[in-house]
């Protein structure tokens, strides 16, 4: 079998290599493309563009709010999208890797928070009115609680993690309806919970989880990033669901995040970028839903016209539930 090394597997070791395979060049993608669902979209290291790393969002099947910046800030750190909320206000709680930021529609950053030279954050989630969670990279790794109303840090909690590069920590985490915290750690290849008070109450085997959410029946969604694995377990660590490469008539490049929806179906974004040849982006699926069976129902590949670029995350704007205090399964 053909292998080849993505860019993602050089330099970031979280990232895994895929095996190339055959796939299906006829398939007719499923649902209406732009127009399935309104949905708020991120990207990280779309490498095509050093001037312009976005998001978007999109009503109706086309985009109506577009906002960017550099790929790198004056000093040459990284800058990329990698998690996204619009709140009911319509302001929307971002996490760039450089800093994390509320901006209003007006694009107008009315918080900000600037990361420390030598940490990064990748998740930022609001948690109710004036307050948000974010995760800082670093030694220690750290979850920090803000006040953004007034920028008072209200609570820091240190994530323990064996890993030699403040990048190979972890991506996103997630506070839970019980008020505890979900953390993916790469070097311990785990999901772990802990409170508030950095106590581990359970954790679960799961190599390369860039994200995990709580579900409201229990249980645990993971997406496994580079192993192209999107997984379910109860409470016991038993897989009760799971989708992978032999699952979808398409390439499966990283899935990063997933999020589960009303109706039971999953929608999973599909990451391309560790690949070098940024011509083969073009075609390749960017986001997909699911049903529990695994039927695809919709699949978004939107490279021109717009161009969204690589998908980290995504959120649907048809949704039941308040994006504010942590409602929908995101």
């Amino acid at each position: 079998m053909k292998i080849r090394l993505t860019l993602s597997a050089l330099l970031f070791p979280l990232c895994f290599f895929s095996v190339a395979q055959t796939f299906n060049k006829d398939y007719k993608l499923p649902g209406k493309g732009l127009a399935q669902h309104p949905f708020l979209y991120v990207g990280e290291w779309d490498i095509r563009n050093p001037t312009a790393q976005s998001m978007f969002l999109v009503r109706d099947g086309r985009v109506v709010w577009q906002y960017s910046i550099p790929q790198r800030t004056a000093t040459g750190r990284i800058q990329e999208f990698d998690d996204a909320t619009l709140l009911s206000n319509g302001n929307i709680v971002y996490a760039c890797m450089s800093g994390a930021g509320i901006i209003t529609p007006g694009k107008n950053i009315i918080w900000q928070y600037i990361c420390p030279e030598g940490t990064e954050t990748h998740s930022c989630q609001p948690i109710g009115k004036d307050s948000v969670l974010m995760v800082l990279n670093g030694f220690p790794g750290k979850v920090l609680i803000f006040n953004t109303a007034t920028n008072t840090l209200l609570k820091e909690i240190v994530i323990p993690s064996s890993a030699t590069s403040t990048h190979g920590q972890f991506r996103h985490v997630r506070i839970t309806a019980d008020k505890t915290i979900m953390v993916g750690l790469f070097a311990e290849k785990k999901v772990v919970e802990f409170t508030l008070d950095g106590k581990e109450v359970w954790s679960v085997d799961a190599p390369s989880a860039w994200s995990a959410i709580r579900l409201h029946n229990g249980n645990t969604l993971i997406s496994g990033d580079g192993m192209s694995y999107t997984r379910e377990v109860n409470m016991k660590g038993e897989t009760v669901w799971e989708l992978t490469q032999a699952d979808v008539p398409f390439k499966l490049y990283n899935n990063q995040t997933a999020t589960r929806l009303a109706n039971g179906n999953t929608v999973i974004t599909n990451w391309c970028a560790g690949n070098i040849n940024t011509e083969e982006w073009a075609g390749t699926v960017q986001v997909f839903e699911v049903t529990t069976d695994k039927k695809v129902v919709w699949a978004l590949s939107s490279w021109k016209n717009p161009d969204l670029g690589p998908s980290t995350y995504i959120q649907l704007l048809d949704q039941p539930g308040n994006p504010d205090n942590g409602e929908l399964q995101r």
